[in-house]
């Protein structure tokens, strides 16, 4: 069991991954994580894009959340975009990888990384 000094370091260690997950930020990031996106990877994914967000500031703008299947297996890990005024942009084939360039480009930059979308998915 762990003493109650080391059970605060864990939850004062964890409290910006769960608020950041649960925030009403501006942009919307939603990570496939029903059976078929965690066998693809999609907890990696979902862990990068969540400690990516939080290490480059965005809290208060992007919320990271998960959901269930998402319709695109054969394209898992897949991690959808939702912004306000903006057309959705759905990411394929993801990695922590590809999602740390994501959370650069596209959520702190404005430039959507068009090499991972589904419309080039075949290119």
């Amino acid at each position: 069991m762990k003493s109650l000094a080391e059970l605060a370091a864990i939850k004062e260690k964890m409290k910006d991954k769960v608020v950041l997950r649960g925030g009403s930020g501006d942009i919307r990031v939603v990570v496939g994580m029903a059976t078929c996106g965690i066998a693809a990877g999609a907890r990696p994914v979902l862990n990068t894009c969540v400690e990516e967000v939080s290490k480059a500031g965005l809290s208060e703008k992007v919320t990271v959340t998960q959901t269930g299947c998402i319709g695109i297996c054969q394209y898992e890990p897949v991690v959808e975009v939702f912004e306000a005024d903006k057309e959705k942009v759905t990411y394929v084939k993801m990695t922590p990888e590809k999602a740390q360039r994501v959370v650069e480009e596209h959520l702190k930059g404005g430039n959507v990384v068009s090499e991972y979308t589904i419309t080039n998915v075949n290119a």
